[in-house]
């Protein structure tokens, strides 16, 4: 199960939140998404753990408990939703008056 972990203090490693969530049973793969440019966490993660059981157990346990006096925001991660990208001609055309 592919869990979200929000409100994550900008100083927390993968490591640190990979031993928090390993009390509760085996974790596959932890990851904080920081910002492409500044390399900064953008104060999110990702956690994936085999067991549903053991997810959910996790999930209950840690939602709301503080890790590095943040209170944590821990449930089951939504799968993403793709881009909307481009539209018809229509939607690129300038509005108003033609200048041709």
């Amino acid at each position: 199960m592919n869990i979200y972990v929000g409100n994550l203090s900008r100083d927390i490693s993968e490591q640190d939140l990979k031993a928090r969530f390993a009390e509760y049973g085996e974790v596959l793969s932890c990851r904080i998404i920081k910002d492409q440019f500044s390399g900064q966490s953008r104060g999110f993660g990702f956690v994936e753990m085999p067991s549903q059981e053991e997810a959910e157990k996790a999930i209950a346990a840690l939602n709301g408990k503080e890790l590095s006096g943040r209170p944590l925001v821990v449930n089951q991660a939504r799968p993403r939703q793709p881009k909307r990208r481009g539209g018809d001609f229509r939607s690129r055309r300038p509005r108003g008056r033609r200048t041709w």
